[in-house]
C-alpha cells in the first residue's frame, strides 16, 4: 500500500472553505518540485467516479491563492459511501496513474480517504472546513477567514442595533460546532453567546439578562447564536414579546464561506499542502495532517476520526465573564 508515488491527484470535497485554493496550489507546485505529475479531480468524489480528471502544472494554479472557494469545485457523493463506489474510485485512480491522493475536506471526506487508502491508493487528508470541528487539529483551513467575515458583519449589525436601541440576534455558521459563535461572541463583545455545546435552551435567563442590562442603562443587546441552535427569528419574536425591546434576527449565512482568505488561511493551507506531498513522497498513506501546539503533525485517519473535540472550557468561561461584566 505504501509504495513510492509518481502521480499525485488532488480533490476538494464537502463544504468549500477559503484557503482551499492555497492548499491546491501548494500540492501542485510541491509535487512538481519533487518530479511528480499532478492531476486535479474536479467536484470531489463525485468527479472521481465520473472521471472528471485534468492534468495540472504550475501555471494551472497561478493567481489563485487569493481566491475563495475551490478551483476544483466540490460536491457530496452518496455513491462513494458504498463499497462499490469506493472500489470504482480506486480503480479509476489506477486507470489514470494516480498512486497518491490529497483529499481536502472534513470528516466525511476523511472517511472516503481512508477507504481509498485501504484499497491501495496512498492517501493524505487535509482539514478543510470553516467549522473548526476536527478533533485532531487546532486549525482547519477556512476557519480564520470565516470567523473574520462573521466578526466584520456583526460589527456592522451592532452599529445599527446601537442606533435603534434594539436587541439583535446574529446567527453564524458552524453546523453543530460553536467555534465561530464563541470566537465572534468574544471578538464582538456580545452580551449573550449561544453555542450548541453549552446552551441549555433556557430563554428565560436571556430575557432576564436583557431586562437587567436595560435597568442599568444598557441601550442595546447583542446575541450571537450558533447555527446548530438556530430558530433565530422565532427567538427574536419571543424576546421582543417578553421584554418590549425591539428585536431583530440576522442570519449571516453563506457569506462566511466565501471571500479572499486571510493571511493565516493562505500560509497554513500552503504549509499543509506541501506537507501532504512530503508524506506521500515518503511512501506514507492513510494520514491526516493537523496543526497542534504551533507545528504540523499527522495522524492515522482512523485514529483522527475517533478523537473527540469539545469547546475550550476556559475560553467559554472567559466569554461568560466578559459578556456579563455589567451585571451585579
Amino acid at each position: 500500500m505504501s509504495n513510492k508515488v509518481s502521480t499525485i491527484g488532488v480533490l476538494t470535497s464537502g463544504g468549500d472553505a477559503p484557503g482551499m485554493n492555497a492548499a491546491i496550489r501548494a500540492v501542485v507546485r510541491t509535487a512538481i518540485a519533487n518530479g511528480l505529475k499532478v492531476k486535479g479531480i474536479r467536484r470531489g468524489y463525485s468527479g472521481l467516479l465520473e472521471e472528471d480528471i485534468i492534468d495540472m502544472d504550475a501555471s494551472s494554479v497561478s493567481d489563485i491563492i487569493q481566491r475563495g472557494g475551490t478551483i476544483l469545485y466540490t460536491a457530496r457523493c452518496l455513491e462513494f459511501k458504498t463499497p462499490e463506489g469506493q472500489q470504482k474510485g480506486a480503480e479509476i485512480c489506477r486507470k489514470h496513474g494516480i498512486d497518491g491522493l490529497v483529499v481536502i475536506g472534513g470528516d466525511g471526506s476523511f472517511q472516503g480517504a481512508r477507504k481509498l487508502a485501504n484499497l491501495g491508493i496512498n492517501t493524505v487528508a487535509l482539514p478543510g472546513t470553516i467549522d473548526l470541528d476536527i478533533a485532531c487539529t487546532d486549525y482547519t483551513i477556512g476557519f480564520d477567514t470565516a470567523v473574520n467575515t462573521a466578526m466584520e458583519a456583526i460589527d456592522k449589525v451592532r452599529d445599527t442595533s446601537t442606533s435603534h436601541e434594539r436587541c439583535s440576534i446574529i446567527e453564524v455558521m458552524g453546523r453543530n460546532a460553536g467555534y465561530i459563535a464563541l470566537w465572534c461572541g468574544i471578538a464582538n463583545g456580545a452580551e449573550d453567546i449561544l453555542i450548541t455545546e453549552r446552551y441549555d435552551h433556557d430563554e428565560a435567563k436571556i430575557i432576564e439578562n436583557i431586562k437587567h442590562s436595560r435597568s442599568i442603562g444598557k441601550k442595546h443587546h447583542i446575541i450571537v447564536n450558533a447555527e446548530g441552535i438556530g430558530d433565530s427569528n422565532g427567538m427574536a419574536k419571543r424576546i421582543e414579546a417578553a421584554t418590549g425591546m425591539e428585536t431583530r434576527a440576522t442570519i449571516i449565512g453563506h457569506i462566511q464561506r466565501g471571500g479572499s482568505p486571510t493571511c493565516i488561511d493562505r500560509v497554513y493551507a500552503s504549509e499543509m499542502g506541501a506537507y501532504a506531498v512530503d508524506l506521500l513522497c515518503k511512501g506514507e498513506s492513510n494520514r491526516v495532517v493537523g496543526y497542534r501546539s504551533g507545528g504540523l503533525v499527522d495522524y492515522d485517519i482512523q485514529e483522527a476520526l475517533e478523537m473527540q473535540k469539545d469547546i475550550d472550557q476556559y475560553l467559554y468561561d472567559v466569554s461568560r465573564t466578559l459578556s456579563r461584566s455589567l451585571q451585579s
